[in-house]
Protein backbone atom coordinates (compact mmCIF):
# COMPACT_ATOMS: atom_id res chain seq x y z
CA UNK A 1 0.00 0.00 0.00
CA UNK A 2 1.12 3.54 -0.75
CA UNK A 3 0.48 5.91 2.12
CA UNK A 4 2.46 9.15 1.84
CA UNK A 5 -0.27 11.13 0.11
CA UNK A 6 -2.72 10.38 2.91
CA UNK A 7 -0.48 12.47 5.14
CA UNK A 8 0.42 15.17 2.65
CA UNK A 9 -2.98 15.93 1.16
CA UNK A 10 -5.52 14.46 3.57
CA UNK A 11 -7.37 13.09 0.57
CA UNK A 12 -6.83 10.84 -2.39
CA UNK A 13 -5.47 12.49 -5.50
CA UNK A 14 -5.56 11.26 -9.07
CA UNK A 15 -2.25 10.06 -10.38
CA UNK A 16 -0.12 12.54 -12.30
CA UNK A 17 1.79 10.50 -14.85
CA UNK A 18 3.97 13.36 -16.03
CA UNK A 19 5.43 13.77 -12.54
CA UNK A 20 6.35 10.14 -12.02
CA UNK A 21 9.84 10.44 -13.44
CA UNK A 22 10.31 7.94 -16.24
CA UNK A 23 13.87 9.01 -16.98
CA UNK A 24 17.07 7.52 -15.62
CA UNK A 25 17.66 7.29 -11.89
CA UNK A 26 21.29 8.37 -12.18
CA UNK A 27 23.11 10.69 -14.55
CA UNK A 28 26.72 11.55 -15.06
CA UNK A 29 28.16 14.90 -14.07
CA UNK A 30 28.70 15.69 -17.74
CA UNK A 31 25.02 15.23 -18.50
CA UNK A 32 25.59 12.23 -20.75
CA UNK A 33 22.63 9.92 -21.27
CA UNK A 34 22.36 6.96 -18.96
CA UNK A 35 22.46 3.56 -20.57
CA UNK A 36 20.95 0.31 -19.35
CA UNK A 37 22.84 -2.95 -19.58
CA UNK A 38 22.40 -6.47 -18.35
CA UNK A 39 22.92 -6.91 -14.61
CA UNK A 40 23.13 -10.67 -14.71
CA UNK A 41 25.17 -13.49 -16.04
CA UNK A 42 23.75 -15.41 -18.97
CA UNK A 43 22.31 -18.18 -16.81
CA UNK A 44 19.89 -15.77 -15.08
CA UNK A 45 18.43 -14.48 -18.33
CA UNK A 46 14.79 -15.43 -18.85
CA UNK A 47 15.51 -16.99 -22.23
CA UNK A 48 17.82 -19.62 -20.70
CA UNK A 49 15.50 -20.86 -17.95
CA UNK A 50 13.70 -24.07 -18.89
CA UNK A 51 10.50 -23.02 -17.06
CA UNK A 52 10.53 -19.49 -18.43
CA UNK A 53 6.96 -18.10 -18.59
CA UNK A 54 5.54 -21.56 -17.81
CA UNK A 55 1.86 -21.48 -16.85
CA UNK A 56 0.03 -23.76 -14.44
CA UNK A 57 -1.59 -25.70 -17.35
CA UNK A 58 1.88 -26.01 -18.97
CA UNK A 59 3.35 -27.49 -15.80
CA UNK A 60 0.41 -29.83 -15.29
CA UNK A 61 0.72 -31.18 -18.84
CA UNK A 62 4.42 -31.84 -18.36
CA UNK A 63 3.76 -33.70 -15.11
CA UNK A 64 0.91 -35.66 -16.65
CA UNK A 65 3.16 -36.74 -19.53
CA UNK A 66 5.91 -37.76 -17.13
CA UNK A 67 8.33 -35.18 -18.56
CA UNK A 68 8.74 -33.52 -15.16
CA UNK A 69 7.86 -34.26 -11.57
CA UNK A 70 6.75 -31.73 -8.96
CA UNK A 71 10.05 -32.33 -7.19
CA UNK A 72 12.00 -31.54 -10.36
CA UNK A 73 9.94 -28.42 -11.00
CA UNK A 74 10.43 -27.27 -7.41
CA UNK A 75 14.18 -27.86 -7.65
CA UNK A 76 14.33 -25.81 -10.86
CA UNK A 77 12.58 -22.90 -9.17
CA UNK A 78 14.84 -23.20 -6.10
CA UNK A 79 17.88 -23.05 -8.37
CA UNK A 80 16.35 -20.07 -10.15
CA UNK A 81 15.81 -18.28 -6.83
CA UNK A 82 19.44 -18.83 -5.93
CA UNK A 83 20.68 -17.62 -9.32
CA UNK A 84 18.46 -14.55 -9.64
CA UNK A 85 17.41 -13.52 -6.17
CA UNK A 86 20.49 -14.35 -4.15
CA UNK A 87 23.59 -14.65 -6.36
CA UNK A 88 22.72 -12.86 -9.59
CA UNK A 89 20.83 -9.56 -9.93
CA UNK A 90 19.81 -9.97 -6.27
CA UNK A 91 16.23 -8.81 -6.69
CA UNK A 92 15.62 -9.71 -3.01
CA UNK A 93 12.04 -10.73 -3.69
CA UNK A 94 12.22 -13.91 -1.60
CA UNK A 95 12.59 -13.37 2.12
CA UNK A 96 12.81 -17.05 3.02
CA UNK A 97 12.82 -20.40 1.19
CA UNK A 98 10.80 -23.26 2.64
CA UNK A 99 13.28 -25.98 3.73
CA UNK A 100 10.49 -28.56 3.34
CA UNK A 101 9.55 -27.59 -0.23
CA UNK A 102 11.16 -30.61 -1.91
CA UNK A 103 9.63 -32.97 0.65
CA UNK A 104 6.16 -31.51 -0.04
CA UNK A 105 6.72 -31.82 -3.77
CA UNK A 106 7.81 -35.44 -3.46
CA UNK A 107 4.65 -36.23 -1.47
CA UNK A 108 2.55 -34.71 -4.27
CA UNK A 109 4.44 -36.85 -6.79
CA UNK A 110 3.64 -39.98 -4.81
CA UNK A 111 -0.04 -39.04 -4.76
CA UNK A 112 0.02 -38.53 -8.52
CA UNK A 113 1.61 -41.94 -9.02
CA UNK A 114 -1.17 -43.42 -6.91
CA UNK A 115 -3.76 -41.83 -9.19
CA UNK A 116 -4.72 -38.94 -6.94
CA UNK A 117 -4.57 -35.42 -8.36
CA UNK A 118 -6.16 -32.85 -6.07
CA UNK A 119 -6.72 -30.20 -8.71
CA UNK A 120 -4.94 -27.72 -10.97
CA UNK A 121 -2.52 -26.62 -8.21
CA UNK A 122 -1.39 -30.17 -7.43
CA UNK A 123 2.41 -30.09 -7.25
CA UNK A 124 2.65 -26.44 -8.33
CA UNK A 125 5.21 -24.22 -6.51
CA UNK A 126 3.50 -21.19 -4.94
CA UNK A 127 4.89 -18.36 -2.83
CA UNK A 128 3.04 -16.38 -0.18
CA UNK A 129 3.72 -12.92 1.15
CA UNK A 130 5.51 -12.74 4.49
CA UNK A 131 2.49 -11.41 6.36
CA UNK A 132 0.62 -14.70 5.90
CA UNK A 133 0.89 -17.35 8.62
CA UNK A 134 2.41 -20.70 7.65
CA UNK A 135 2.67 -23.41 10.28
CA UNK A 136 6.09 -24.69 9.27
CA UNK A 137 9.75 -23.80 9.68
CA UNK A 138 9.32 -20.35 8.11
CA UNK A 139 8.61 -17.17 10.08
CA UNK A 140 5.76 -14.73 9.54
CA UNK A 141 7.17 -11.26 10.16
CA UNK A 142 5.60 -8.67 7.83
CA UNK A 143 9.27 -7.98 7.09
CA UNK A 144 9.83 -6.58 10.60
CA UNK A 145 12.88 -7.59 12.62
CA UNK A 146 10.73 -7.39 15.75
CA UNK A 147 8.73 -10.36 14.42
CA UNK A 148 11.63 -12.33 12.96
CA UNK A 149 11.09 -15.12 15.51
CA UNK A 150 7.34 -15.40 14.91
CA UNK A 151 6.64 -19.03 14.02
CA UNK A 152 2.89 -19.36 13.45
CA UNK A 153 1.01 -21.88 15.58
CA UNK A 154 -1.23 -22.75 12.64
CA UNK A 155 -1.71 -21.99 8.99
CA UNK A 156 -3.67 -19.01 7.78
CA UNK A 157 -7.00 -20.12 6.34
CA UNK A 158 -5.82 -19.50 2.78
CA UNK A 159 -2.62 -21.49 3.40
CA UNK A 160 -4.77 -24.42 4.52
CA UNK A 161 -6.67 -24.03 1.25
CA UNK A 162 -3.42 -24.07 -0.71
CA UNK A 163 -2.13 -27.16 1.05
CA UNK A 164 -5.44 -28.96 0.53
CA UNK A 165 -5.21 -28.13 -3.17
CA UNK A 166 -1.78 -29.77 -3.38
CA UNK A 167 0.27 -26.61 -3.80
CA UNK A 168 3.96 -26.66 -2.89
CA UNK A 169 4.74 -23.71 -0.60
CA UNK A 170 8.20 -22.91 -1.90
CA UNK A 171 8.83 -19.77 0.15
CA UNK A 172 7.81 -16.39 1.54
CA UNK A 173 8.11 -13.17 -0.42
CA UNK A 174 9.59 -9.88 0.74
CA UNK A 175 7.33 -6.85 1.18
CA UNK A 176 7.20 -3.25 2.24
CA UNK A 177 7.62 -3.63 6.00
CA UNK A 178 4.31 -3.75 7.88
CA UNK A 179 2.68 -3.72 4.44
CA UNK A 180 3.97 -0.15 4.05
CA UNK A 181 2.13 1.10 7.11
CA UNK A 182 5.13 2.21 9.13
CA UNK A 183 6.43 5.54 7.84
CA UNK A 184 5.39 8.44 5.63
CA UNK A 185 8.88 8.39 4.09
CA UNK A 186 9.14 4.68 3.33
CA UNK A 187 10.60 3.04 0.25
CA UNK A 188 8.28 0.45 -1.27
CA UNK A 189 9.71 -3.03 -1.14
CA UNK A 190 12.09 -2.39 1.77
CA UNK A 191 11.89 -4.37 4.98
CA UNK A 192 14.28 -4.71 7.88
CA UNK A 193 14.29 -8.46 7.47
CA UNK A 194 14.47 -8.71 3.69
CA UNK A 195 16.21 -5.53 2.53
CA UNK A 196 15.20 -3.65 -0.63
CA UNK A 197 13.30 -5.58 -3.29
CA UNK A 198 14.26 -4.46 -6.80
CA UNK A 199 12.23 -4.27 -9.97
CA UNK A 200 13.28 -7.13 -12.27
CA UNK A 201 13.05 -4.95 -15.39
CA UNK A 202 15.44 -2.22 -14.25
CA UNK A 203 17.06 -2.90 -10.91
CA UNK A 204 17.27 0.68 -9.66
CA UNK A 205 13.50 1.02 -10.05
CA UNK A 206 10.89 0.39 -7.39
CA UNK A 207 8.85 -2.84 -7.32
CA UNK A 208 6.02 -0.79 -5.73
CA UNK A 209 4.33 -2.30 -2.70
CA UNK A 210 3.47 -3.67 -0.46
CA UNK A 211 3.33 -7.08 -2.20
CA UNK A 212 6.66 -6.21 -3.79
CA UNK A 213 8.29 -9.62 -3.57
CA UNK A 214 5.23 -11.46 -4.85
CA UNK A 215 5.09 -9.26 -7.95
CA UNK A 216 8.82 -9.53 -8.67
CA UNK A 217 9.05 -13.27 -7.93
CA UNK A 218 6.26 -14.07 -10.37
CA UNK A 219 7.59 -11.71 -13.04
CA UNK A 220 11.15 -13.06 -12.69
CA UNK A 221 9.91 -16.66 -12.99
CA UNK A 222 10.94 -17.66 -9.46
CA UNK A 223 7.64 -19.48 -8.93
CA UNK A 224 4.49 -20.31 -10.86
CA UNK A 225 2.17 -17.96 -8.96
CA UNK A 226 2.17 -16.03 -5.69
CA UNK A 227 -0.22 -14.68 -3.09
CA UNK A 228 -0.23 -10.98 -2.30
CA UNK A 229 -2.36 -8.89 0.05
CA UNK A 230 -3.91 -5.48 -0.48
CA UNK A 231 -5.36 -2.67 1.56
CA UNK A 232 -5.00 -0.03 -1.15
CA UNK A 233 -2.90 -0.83 -4.21
CA UNK A 234 -0.69 -3.49 -2.63
CA UNK A 235 -1.56 -6.17 -5.17
CA UNK A 236 -2.34 -4.15 -8.28
CA UNK A 237 0.57 -1.68 -8.12
CA UNK A 238 3.38 -4.29 -7.73
CA UNK A 239 1.69 -6.38 -10.42
CA UNK A 240 1.39 -3.46 -12.83
CA UNK A 241 5.01 -2.29 -12.50
CA UNK A 242 6.23 -5.90 -12.73
CA UNK A 243 4.31 -6.63 -15.91
CA UNK A 244 2.05 -9.32 -14.45
CA UNK A 245 -1.60 -9.92 -13.59
CA UNK A 246 -2.81 -9.01 -10.12
CA UNK A 247 -6.32 -9.51 -8.74
CA UNK A 248 -7.69 -7.86 -5.61
CA UNK A 249 -10.95 -9.72 -4.87
CA UNK A 250 -14.10 -8.39 -3.25
CA UNK A 251 -13.52 -8.02 0.49
CA UNK A 252 -15.28 -11.12 1.79
CA UNK A 253 -14.35 -13.55 -0.97
CA UNK A 254 -11.02 -14.53 0.61
CA UNK A 255 -10.40 -15.07 4.33
CA UNK A 256 -8.03 -12.82 6.27
CA UNK A 257 -7.62 -15.18 9.24
CA UNK A 258 -3.92 -15.65 9.96
CA UNK A 259 -2.82 -12.60 7.97
CA UNK A 260 -1.11 -9.72 9.80
CA UNK A 261 -3.73 -7.01 9.37
CA UNK A 262 -4.10 -3.35 8.56
CA UNK A 263 -7.79 -2.84 7.93
CA UNK A 264 -10.70 -5.23 8.35
CA UNK A 265 -12.80 -3.07 6.00
CA UNK A 266 -10.24 -3.13 3.15
CA UNK A 267 -7.77 -6.00 3.62
CA UNK A 268 -7.83 -9.00 1.32
CA UNK A 269 -5.42 -11.53 -0.12
CA UNK A 270 -5.36 -12.24 -3.82
CA UNK A 271 -3.48 -13.89 -6.70
CA UNK A 272 -0.49 -12.58 -8.64
CA UNK A 273 0.31 -14.47 -11.84
CA UNK A 274 1.77 -14.12 -15.31
CA UNK A 275 -1.56 -14.86 -17.01
CA UNK A 276 -5.23 -14.26 -16.29
CA UNK A 277 -5.79 -18.02 -16.47
CA UNK A 278 -3.30 -18.71 -13.68
CA UNK A 279 -4.80 -15.90 -11.59
CA UNK A 280 -8.25 -17.44 -12.04
CA UNK A 281 -6.97 -20.87 -10.98
CA UNK A 282 -5.37 -19.49 -7.83
CA UNK A 283 -8.41 -17.35 -6.97
CA UNK A 284 -10.64 -20.43 -7.00
CA UNK A 285 -8.39 -22.08 -4.40
CA UNK A 286 -8.13 -19.01 -2.17
CA UNK A 287 -11.87 -18.25 -2.08
CA UNK A 288 -13.93 -19.80 0.69
CA UNK A 289 -16.13 -19.17 3.70
CA UNK A 290 -14.18 -19.07 6.98
CA UNK A 291 -16.08 -19.22 10.27
CA UNK A 292 -13.37 -17.10 11.91
CA UNK A 293 -13.74 -14.29 9.37
CA UNK A 294 -17.37 -13.21 9.51
CA UNK A 295 -17.26 -11.10 6.35
CA UNK A 296 -16.61 -14.22 4.24
CA UNK A 297 -20.15 -15.40 5.01
CA UNK A 298 -21.31 -12.72 2.60
CA UNK A 299 -19.66 -14.66 -0.22
CA UNK A 300 -21.94 -17.67 0.28
CA UNK A 301 -23.45 -18.51 -3.09
CA UNK A 302 -21.30 -15.86 -4.80
CA UNK A 303 -17.91 -17.59 -4.78
CA UNK A 304 -16.75 -20.13 -7.36
CA UNK A 305 -14.28 -22.98 -7.14
CA UNK A 306 -13.46 -22.78 -10.83
CA UNK A 307 -13.10 -19.25 -12.17
CA UNK A 308 -11.50 -20.48 -15.38
CA UNK A 309 -14.94 -21.27 -16.78
CA UNK A 310 -15.56 -17.53 -17.10
CA UNK A 311 -12.54 -17.02 -19.34
CA UNK A 312 -13.87 -16.29 -22.81
CA UNK A 313 -11.97 -14.60 -25.65
CA UNK A 314 -15.29 -13.03 -26.67
CA UNK A 315 -16.19 -11.79 -23.20
CA UNK A 316 -15.89 -8.13 -24.25
CA UNK A 317 -18.66 -8.46 -26.81
CA UNK A 318 -21.51 -6.12 -25.85
CA UNK A 319 -19.76 -4.86 -22.71
CA UNK A 320 -19.82 -1.20 -21.69
CA UNK A 321 -16.60 -0.04 -20.05
CA UNK A 322 -16.19 3.32 -18.34
CA UNK A 323 -12.77 4.94 -18.68
CA UNK A 324 -11.63 7.42 -16.06
CA UNK A 325 -11.66 10.76 -17.90
CA UNK A 326 -8.83 12.33 -15.91
CA UNK A 327 -6.49 9.51 -16.98
CA UNK A 328 -6.99 9.98 -20.72
CA UNK A 329 -4.32 12.68 -20.94
CA UNK A 330 -1.39 12.58 -18.56
CA UNK A 331 1.83 11.29 -20.11
CA UNK A 332 2.22 11.07 -23.86
CA UNK A 333 3.57 7.49 -23.85
CA UNK A 334 0.88 6.19 -21.50
CA UNK A 335 -1.78 8.06 -23.45
CA UNK A 336 -0.69 6.21 -26.58
CA UNK A 337 -0.77 2.83 -24.85
CA UNK A 338 -4.21 3.54 -23.41
CA UNK A 339 -5.62 4.63 -26.75
CA UNK A 340 -4.30 1.45 -28.33
CA UNK A 341 -5.92 -0.59 -25.56
CA UNK A 342 -9.26 1.19 -26.02
CA UNK A 343 -9.17 0.42 -29.73
CA UNK A 344 -8.45 -3.23 -28.93
CA UNK A 345 -11.36 -3.32 -26.48
CA UNK A 346 -13.65 -1.84 -29.11
CA UNK A 347 -12.40 -4.30 -31.72
CA UNK A 348 -13.65 -7.10 -29.48
CA UNK A 349 -17.11 -5.57 -29.19
CA UNK A 350 -16.85 -3.27 -26.17
CA UNK A 351 -18.32 0.22 -25.95
CA UNK A 352 -16.13 2.85 -24.24
CA UNK A 353 -17.70 5.58 -22.10
CA UNK A 354 -15.82 8.44 -20.40
CA UNK A 355 -16.60 8.70 -16.66
CA UNK A 356 -15.34 10.63 -13.63
CA UNK A 357 -14.84 8.21 -10.77
CA UNK A 358 -11.91 9.82 -8.98
CA UNK A 359 -13.74 13.12 -8.50
CA UNK A 360 -16.59 11.42 -6.65
CA UNK A 361 -14.26 9.18 -4.64
CA UNK A 362 -12.32 12.19 -3.32
CA UNK A 363 -15.53 13.52 -1.80
CA UNK A 364 -15.85 10.51 0.52
CA UNK A 365 -12.22 9.54 1.10
CA UNK A 366 -10.92 12.37 3.25
CA UNK A 367 -10.85 10.24 6.42
CA UNK A 368 -9.46 7.08 4.83
CA UNK A 369 -6.06 7.27 6.49
CA UNK A 370 -7.62 7.79 9.91
CA UNK A 371 -9.84 4.73 9.42
CA UNK A 372 -6.80 2.64 8.59
CA UNK A 373 -4.92 3.85 11.65
CA UNK A 374 -7.76 2.91 14.00
CA UNK A 375 -8.21 -0.52 12.41
CA UNK A 376 -4.46 -1.17 12.25
CA UNK A 377 -4.01 -0.61 15.98
CA UNK A 378 -6.99 -2.83 16.79
CA UNK A 379 -6.03 -5.60 14.38
CA UNK A 380 -2.31 -5.73 15.14
CA UNK A 381 -2.90 -5.82 18.89
CA UNK A 382 -5.28 -8.77 18.45
CA UNK A 383 -2.85 -10.58 16.15
CA UNK A 384 0.22 -10.06 18.35
CA UNK A 385 -1.60 -11.02 21.55
CA UNK A 386 -1.63 -14.67 20.45
CA UNK A 387 1.42 -14.72 18.15
CA UNK A 388 4.69 -16.49 18.95
CA UNK A 389 6.65 -13.25 18.78
CA UNK A 390 8.65 -11.39 21.42
CA UNK A 391 6.40 -8.35 20.96
CA UNK A 392 2.79 -8.65 22.09
CA UNK A 393 1.32 -5.29 21.13
CA UNK A 394 1.78 -2.33 18.83
CA UNK A 395 3.29 -0.46 21.77
CA UNK A 396 5.85 -3.24 22.18
CA UNK A 397 6.76 -3.00 18.49
CA UNK A 398 7.35 0.73 18.74
CA UNK A 399 9.59 0.32 21.79
CA UNK A 400 11.48 -2.59 20.23
CA UNK A 401 12.22 -0.51 17.13
CA UNK A 402 13.50 2.35 19.27
CA UNK A 403 15.83 0.00 21.15
CA UNK A 404 17.14 -1.45 17.86
CA UNK A 405 17.01 1.72 15.78
CA UNK A 406 20.28 1.16 13.93
CA UNK A 407 19.06 -2.07 12.36
CA UNK A 408 15.27 -1.69 12.35
CA UNK A 409 15.07 1.96 11.25
CA UNK A 410 18.24 2.77 9.26
CA UNK A 411 16.46 4.73 6.51
CA UNK A 412 13.04 5.83 7.76
CA UNK A 413 11.25 5.84 11.08
CA UNK A 414 7.84 4.70 12.38
CA UNK A 415 5.57 7.76 12.42
CA UNK A 416 2.49 5.80 11.30
CA UNK A 417 2.94 3.19 14.03
CA UNK A 418 3.22 5.96 16.61
CA UNK A 419 0.23 7.92 15.28
CA UNK A 420 -1.88 4.77 15.31
CA UNK A 421 -0.88 3.89 18.88
CA UNK A 422 -2.15 7.26 20.13
CA UNK A 423 -5.69 6.63 18.87
CA UNK A 424 -8.59 5.12 20.79
CA UNK A 425 -10.52 1.93 20.10
CA UNK A 426 -13.12 1.17 17.42
CA UNK A 427 -15.93 2.53 19.62
CA UNK A 428 -14.53 6.03 19.14
CA UNK A 429 -17.08 8.35 17.50
CA UNK A 430 -14.47 9.72 15.09
CA UNK A 431 -13.77 6.23 13.76
CA UNK A 432 -17.37 5.10 13.48
CA UNK A 433 -18.43 8.19 11.55
CA UNK A 434 -15.43 8.04 9.24
CA UNK A 435 -15.75 4.37 8.35
CA UNK A 436 -19.47 4.65 7.65
CA UNK A 437 -18.92 7.61 5.34
CA UNK A 438 -16.03 5.95 3.54
CA UNK A 439 -17.49 2.51 2.84
CA UNK A 440 -21.10 3.40 2.11
CA UNK A 441 -20.11 6.60 0.31
CA UNK A 442 -17.59 4.96 -1.99
CA UNK A 443 -19.88 2.04 -2.81
CA UNK A 444 -22.76 4.40 -3.56
CA UNK A 445 -20.55 6.55 -5.79
CA UNK A 446 -19.30 3.61 -7.86
CA UNK A 447 -22.73 1.97 -8.02
CA UNK A 448 -24.30 5.23 -9.17
CA UNK A 449 -21.77 5.75 -11.96
CA UNK A 450 -22.13 2.17 -13.17
CA UNK A 451 -25.91 2.35 -13.12
CA UNK A 452 -26.07 5.78 -14.74
CA UNK A 453 -23.92 4.68 -17.68
CA UNK A 454 -25.04 1.02 -17.70
CA UNK A 455 -21.43 -0.11 -17.21
CA UNK A 456 -19.98 -3.59 -16.82
CA UNK A 457 -16.62 -2.31 -15.54
CA UNK A 458 -14.51 0.81 -15.03
CA UNK A 459 -11.04 0.98 -16.56
CA UNK A 460 -7.89 3.06 -16.93
CA UNK A 461 -4.11 2.82 -16.37
CA UNK A 462 -3.46 1.10 -13.05
CA UNK A 463 -0.45 3.24 -12.12
CA UNK A 464 2.35 5.01 -13.93
CA UNK A 465 5.74 3.39 -14.61
CA UNK A 466 8.10 2.40 -11.82
CA UNK A 467 9.97 5.28 -10.16
CA UNK A 468 13.53 5.34 -8.83
CA UNK A 469 14.31 3.57 -5.57
CA UNK A 470 15.23 6.25 -3.03
CA UNK A 471 16.02 5.15 0.51
CA UNK A 472 16.79 8.73 1.52
CA UNK A 473 13.58 10.47 0.44
CA UNK A 474 11.25 7.51 0.03
CA UNK A 475 8.73 6.90 -2.74
CA UNK A 476 8.41 9.71 -5.25
CA UNK A 477 5.08 9.09 -6.96
CA UNK A 478 2.68 11.99 -6.64
CA UNK A 479 -0.70 10.31 -6.43
CA UNK A 480 -2.83 7.21 -6.70
CA UNK A 481 -3.94 5.29 -9.73
CA UNK A 482 -7.16 3.35 -9.96
CA UNK A 483 -6.56 1.33 -6.80
CA UNK A 484 -8.39 3.65 -4.40
CA UNK A 485 -12.02 3.42 -5.60
CA UNK A 486 -11.99 -0.38 -5.46
CA UNK A 487 -9.94 -0.42 -2.24
CA UNK A 488 -12.12 1.77 -0.03
CA UNK A 489 -15.35 0.29 -1.40
CA UNK A 490 -14.12 -3.29 -0.99
CA UNK A 491 -14.84 -4.00 -4.66
CA UNK A 492 -12.81 -6.31 -6.95
CA UNK A 493 -10.00 -5.01 -9.17
CA UNK A 494 -7.77 -6.72 -11.73
CA UNK A 495 -4.71 -5.34 -13.53
CA UNK A 496 -3.32 -6.75 -16.79
CA UNK A 497 -0.17 -5.68 -18.68
CA UNK A 498 -0.87 -2.61 -20.83
CA UNK A 499 2.61 -2.28 -22.36
CA UNK A 500 5.91 -0.63 -21.55
CA UNK A 501 7.26 2.91 -21.33
CA UNK A 502 11.02 3.00 -21.89
CA UNK A 503 11.24 -0.64 -20.84
CA UNK A 504 9.12 -0.14 -17.70
CA UNK A 505 5.80 -2.02 -17.56
CA UNK A 506 2.44 -0.37 -16.90
CA UNK A 507 -0.90 -2.05 -16.38
CA UNK A 508 -4.53 -1.48 -17.28
CA UNK A 509 -7.24 -1.90 -14.65
CA UNK A 510 -10.76 -3.29 -14.71
CA UNK A 511 -12.93 -3.00 -11.60
CA UNK A 512 -16.61 -3.33 -10.86
CA UNK A 513 -19.23 -3.99 -8.22
CA UNK A 514 -19.17 -6.50 -5.38
CA UNK A 515 -18.54 -10.11 -6.43
CA UNK A 516 -18.16 -9.25 -10.10
CA UNK A 517 -15.02 -11.42 -10.31
CA UNK A 518 -16.41 -13.65 -13.10
CA UNK A 519 -17.18 -10.70 -15.36
CA UNK A 520 -13.88 -8.94 -14.64
CA UNK A 521 -11.85 -12.09 -15.28
CA UNK A 522 -13.68 -12.62 -18.55
CA UNK A 523 -13.01 -9.09 -19.78
CA UNK A 524 -9.41 -9.13 -18.60
CA UNK A 525 -8.83 -12.46 -20.33
CA UNK A 526 -10.35 -11.23 -23.59
CA UNK A 527 -8.14 -8.13 -23.47
CA UNK A 528 -5.07 -10.21 -22.64
CA UNK A 529 -5.69 -12.46 -25.64
CA UNK A 530 -6.01 -9.59 -28.10
CA UNK A 531 -3.13 -7.53 -26.64
CA UNK A 532 -0.50 -10.03 -25.43
CA UNK A 533 1.58 -7.32 -23.74
CA UNK A 534 3.43 -9.47 -21.20
CA UNK A 535 7.21 -9.44 -21.70
CA UNK A 536 9.65 -11.20 -19.39
CA UNK A 537 12.13 -8.93 -17.54
CA UNK A 538 15.75 -8.64 -18.60
CA UNK A 539 17.25 -7.55 -15.23
CA UNK A 540 18.77 -4.34 -16.55
CA UNK A 541 20.74 -1.96 -14.37
CA UNK A 542 21.25 1.74 -14.88
CA UNK A 543 24.95 2.68 -15.07
CA UNK A 544 26.88 5.88 -15.60
CA UNK A 545 28.91 5.59 -18.82
CA UNK A 546 32.64 5.66 -18.31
Amino acid sequence: MNRRNFIRTGSLAGITFSALGIGACATSSTGNEVKAESASAAETGPETFSLNEATIPDLQRRMQRGELTSKAITQLYLDRIKAVDQNGPKTKSVIEVNPDALQIAEAMDQERKAGKVRGPLHGIPVMVKDNVDTHDKMSTSAGALALADNKAAKDAFIVSQLRAAGAVLIGKTNLSEWANFRSTESSSGWSGRGGQTKNAYVLDRTPCGSSSGSGVAVSANLCAVAVGTETNGSIVCPSAVSGVVGFKPTVGLVSRTGIIPISHTQDTAGPIARTVTDAAILLGVLAGVDAQDAVTKESTGKAHKDYTRFLDANALQGKRIGVEKSFLKGHVAIDALLQQALEQLKSKGATIVEVEVMKKIREVSGSSFKVLQYEFKDGVNKYLATANAQVKSLKDVIEWNKQHEATSMPFFKQEILEMSEKLGDLNTKEYQEAVKKQVSGSQAAIDQIMKEHNLDAISGPTYGPSWCIDLVNGDSFTGYGLSTPAAISGYPHITVPLGQVQGLPVGISFFGGAYSEPQLLGMAFAYEQVSKNRKAPQFLKTTIPS
